[in-house]
């Protein structure tokens, strides 16, 4: 007896060719451009697969996908869309989907991954001891369904998924998500300087770092989870360049406009900043704090600044790497916490943060506020110096780090093609 699918997508383009995909694989296929029929048609039979946009008028993918879940739990749902991201991907399956799939894709990958979440669904049924059981895990600390992706599988995903839907999604949509991606790492900052700014007479040094460093990571998490563009992880698109998915220049032309994006958004939180007044704080010693932050950034050499670089994307694209492995949400946030810790309390250095950073000073500079700070020569911080000084190598430093040793590193190690062995028989 042949398997049954639903496919619910507001193009007929579409769901006329996931029908001749899917028919030719021995499916029953049903179709409907209208959520609210499909779930009439889920109510009348059973369907072992359903495939949904997430973007449709009149009803959102998203409760549609919770609304199958909850009316027929066991099939299987592939959400598909053509404007993906981290943030969608973990609320679909939070919400019963057993894979998320970004457009376009080839008839060989939607069926490979139609045919996972199929697996996926039966592996769950197994763990499942009656509906009973069902019900009372709602009242329980929630455990997590689906395993989390090996090295090997986020490879795949980062190659094949994630930096092919960045590289193909509208301009616009990067240039505002790159805007906020700015934005979020400016918060991050701030909000490392705001609880840090007087700590060292009392922590000591290295303990006011990591506590930094805590602080800071909630930028990347808001990048990766509230779902924001940021060049440094954006980096990792070179592992698509290098499967093939997408050209060099393709690559290059998303990531400067990222990089323009991403400035602006850290700027704008930089005039936050100043216009609230929040700098006061302490008798003017926050504003001062974040001064001698940006000070210390531009007295780097060049070399310092780049090697400081190098291993801030490290430990970055590691943290994005390790998002990517996990299903819920919490688990994201473990992934970020500790890598992105890491790098501030080490001391290295972030292209995007130094965005927010250095201006701030340099605003404060040009306004005439905070002008006497011992130690501090107020004419070093220009914008000049910042391009020069700290912006470029350490933009060149972040690009070595997330492409070369995380990128190129993890194909070179799971999706470099692999040579034959010369005959010797």
């Amino acid at each position: 007896m042949p398997e049954k699918m639903l496919i619910i997508d507001d193009e007929e383009i579409f769901l006329k060719a996931c029908s001749r995909i899917f028919e030719k694989e021995g499916f029953e296929v049903a179709t409907t451009t209208d959520p609210k029929a499909g779930l009439n048609l889920i109510s009348e039979r059973v369907y072992d697969v359903v495939l949904v946009d997430w973007i449709m008028p009149g009803l959102s993918g998203m409760d549609v996908v919770e609304e199958i879940d909850r009316r027929s739990p066991n099939t299987a749902m592939v959400m598909i869309s053509a404007h993906p991201s981290i943030g969608s991907e973990t609320e679909a399956l939070k919400r019963g989907a057993m894979d998320y799939f970004p457009k376009p894709f080839k008839p060989d990958e939607i069926v490979a991954v139609v045919d996972r979440a199929m697996k996926r669904k039966v592996t769950e049924q197994k763990k499942a001891v009656g509906r009973f059981e069902r019900l009372m895990t709602a009242w329980q600390f929630p455990v997590p369904t689906l395993e989390d992706k090996a090295p090997k599988n986020i490879a795949e995903t980062v190659a094949q998924t994630v930096g092919v839907a960045k590289a193909t999604s509208p301009w616009l949509t990067v240039f505002v998500l790159g805007i906020l991606g700015g934005a979020y790492i400016g918060f991050g900052g701030l909000f490392a300087t705001g609880i840090t700014f007087d700590a060292a007479e009392r922590l000591g040094v290295g303990l006011t770092r990591l506590l930094s460093g805590a602080a800071f990571s909630v930028g990347l998490m808001l990048v990766v989870i509230a779902g924001a563009e940021l060049f440094t992880g954006n980096n990792l698109m070179v592992s698509s360049v290098m499967s093939g998915e997408i050209s060099f220049g393709k690559m290059l032309r998303r990531w400067g406009t990222v990089f323009g994006a991403n400035f602006i958004g850290a700027i704008l939180v930089a005039l936050l900043f100043y216009y609230s007044g929040l700098w006061k704080t302490g008798d003017g010693a926050l504003g001062a704090a974040a001064v001698k932050i940006a000070y210390g950034k531009v007295q780097l050499s060049f070399s310092e600044a780049l090697w400081r670089g190098i291993g801030c994307n490290w430990l970055v694209c590691l943290a994005v790497w390790m998002a990517l492995a996990a299903r819920q949400t919490v688990g994201k946030i473990f992934a970020i916490f500790f890598p992105v810790m890491a790098f501030v309390a080490l001391g290295f250095e972030h292209c995007i943060a130094n965005m927010y950073f250095v201006p701030t000073a340099i605003l404060f500079v040009h306004k005439g506020v905070l002008a006497e700070i011992a130690g501090i020569d107020p004419a070093t911080l220009s914008w000049a110096g910042f391009l020069w000084n700290n912006l470029l190598p350490v933009t060149i430093g972040n690009i070595i780090g997330g492409s070369v040793f995380v990128g190129m590193g993890y194909w070179g190690a799971y999706l470099r093609p692999s040579r034959a062995l010369p005959h010797t028989g």
